[in-house]
């Protein structure tokens, strides 16, 4: 009978230790789902603030640029001198689609780290150089910021572009369309005689490039 008793206590006790090793081991591993879960949250609210921090200074340095246009074009001398702006900071204009709130400085070339900040001529001659296509390219964030709404423009909306002078040149949007990213005819398809303004952006989910075009409606 004592055996019995002692084999029973013995096996109460390996229970009892078992359920207790079980207890540790899934209390271990919810305290390490814990921390993994701290970890990962930490990590993608750094990145997600990092990426934030970003788009603001692009977004402060764009502004920056605008206004330093704005004044230069404010103080400059009576007679109207394109070099001087086209070599300050490299803005050569300005570009403003009400519609989308898009108001940002043009830079005069194109580089992939200029992209970030501004739109970007990359083909073409401002409207008081020469008639022709004026290629305007500025990146797609998929959000409010650059280039990201221009597909949201209907035939007859307006594109403003001010030049260096401060003249404004209203173009009204006539079509637009997708192409491939090797395509380059939307730069050549356009008439000698007419003035006309070519935007460019990326399709992040097709990965073509989405197309605005429009001529010019009047000179202000």
């Amino acid at each position: 009978m004592n055996q019995i008793l002692k084999n029973n206590s013995t096996d109460n006790n390996k229970e009892q230790n078992h359920d207790y090793k079980i207890k540790l081991s899934t209390k271990k591993v919810w305290k390490t789902q814990l921390i993994i879960s701290i970890i990962a949250i930490t990590f993608f609210i750094g990145v997600f603030t990092f990426y934030k921090y970003n788009e603001y200074k692009k977004e402060k340095l764009a502004t920056n640029l605008k206004n330093s246009y704005e004044i230069y074009q404010l103080y400059a001398p009576l007679e109207k001198n394109n070099e001087a702006v086209k070599t300050e900071n490299g803005v050569i204009g300005r570009i403003e689609i009400p519609k989308i709130n898009v108001y940002y400085p043009i830079f005069a070339s194109l580089s992939e780290e200029l992209l970030k900040v501004a739109p970007c001529k990359f083909y073409g001659k401002m409207p008081n150089e020469e008639k022709g296509n004026l290629c305007i390219a500025g990146h797609n964030y998929d959000n409010d910021k650059l280039f990201s709404k221009i597909f949201l423009l209907n035939i007859n909306d307006e594109i403003n572009i001010l030049d260096s002078n401060g003249d404004k040149y209203v173009y009204k949007v006539f079509e637009k369309y997708e192409v491939k990213s090797d395509d380059l005819s939307p730069l050549y398809d356009y008439d000698n005689n007419e003035y006309q303004l070519t935007l460019v952006t990326c399709n992040n989910i097709t990965k073509n490039r989405k197309i605005v075009k429009a001529k010019i409606l009047e000179k202000q």
